[in-house]
């Protein structure tokens, strides 16, 4: 079994037998628990599920959606073929002043990327989408609003915090797309890729999801080895990156799980 496989069916098994039962702003009730952790070495295996299949190619043109071009404009992404925010579009055709706008506002990554290769040992390396001011104008407070980065031997390391996390849907997402973040930017700066610890304040899984979860828990003892994954070498500025640039070498997984996203 993989280890993101092992690590994360863990949390989930736990939190259908232990979780809290509890209602939210979706109207759909949620079994949750606090404070779920996971952690990999990147140097040694490549987190992604292999339970269920996870869209790759659509998570990495989501992450350089925000983080790469910076955009909260739907249709950049509805052009590269993905419609995951058609539901918080406005009428302006954007989602308000969030995820990607946050970035550009503050230049953050371009700070993140002159910290790394000029003051690695800054401890103020951070990447926030969570502006208090601008909160009310977005279209969805942000989930994963907060990674944190340490350079340490050479490795670059990162801690993604995600205050709500939906574990049948947007964890899996979340994981592979700050491990392909990480790894463009230790690229980039010259670092080897290095821990990375995925913490969510919230784990749920919706009680219109659960099904889903039985089914995939049921695969657990017929499962694959992780992937390998591969990055373009050639690439040394960020913002040259295209999905085309990484890629999952003999990704072996059961098929998807089709299950409700609540709003």
């Amino acid at each position: 079994m993989s280890n993101y496989d092992k690590q994360y069916l863990t949390i989930v098994e736990n939190i259908l037998k232990n979780g809290y039962y509890a209602n939210n702003r979706t109207g759909m009730p949620t079994y949750k628990l606090p404070h779920q952790i996971m952690q990999f070495n990147l140097e040694k295996e490549f987190p992604i599920l292999t339970t269920k299949k996870v869209a790759f190619k659509t998570a990495v043109k989501e992450m350089l959606w925000i983080y790469q071009k910076q955009s909260n404009v739907v249709e950049d992404l509805r052009k590269e073929n993905v419609k995951i925010w058609n539901e918080w579009e406005g009428e302006d055709g954007t989602i308000g002043k969030a995820y990607g706008y946050q970035i550009k506002k503050f230049h953050q990554i371009d700070n993140l990327i002159e910290a790394l290769k000029n003051n690695p040992q800054d401890r103020r390396m951070m990447l926030n989408l969570w502006n208090w001011a601008d909160l009310p104008e977005m279209n969805l407070a942000p989930c994963c609003f907060l990674t944190m980065w340490d350079v340490t031997d050479g490795h670059l390391n990162c801690m993604l915090i995600q205050r709500s996390g939906d574990m049948p849907l947007g964890v899996p997402f979340n994981t592979a797309q700050f491990a392909v973040l990480t790894h463009m930017l230790a690229q980039v700066t010259g670092l080897k890729p290095g821990l990375f610890t995925h913490v969510i304040n919230n784990a749920h899984v919706y009680e219109n999801q659960i099904e889903g979860m039985k089914l995939q828990l049921s695969r657990k003892n017929d499962d694959y080895e992780a992937p390998k994954f591969w990055i373009n070498p050639e690439i040394k500025d960020f913002y040259d990156f295209t999905p085309d640039d990484v890629k999952l070498i003999d990704y072996k997984h059961h098929e998807a799980i089709k299950m409700e996203v609540s709003v």
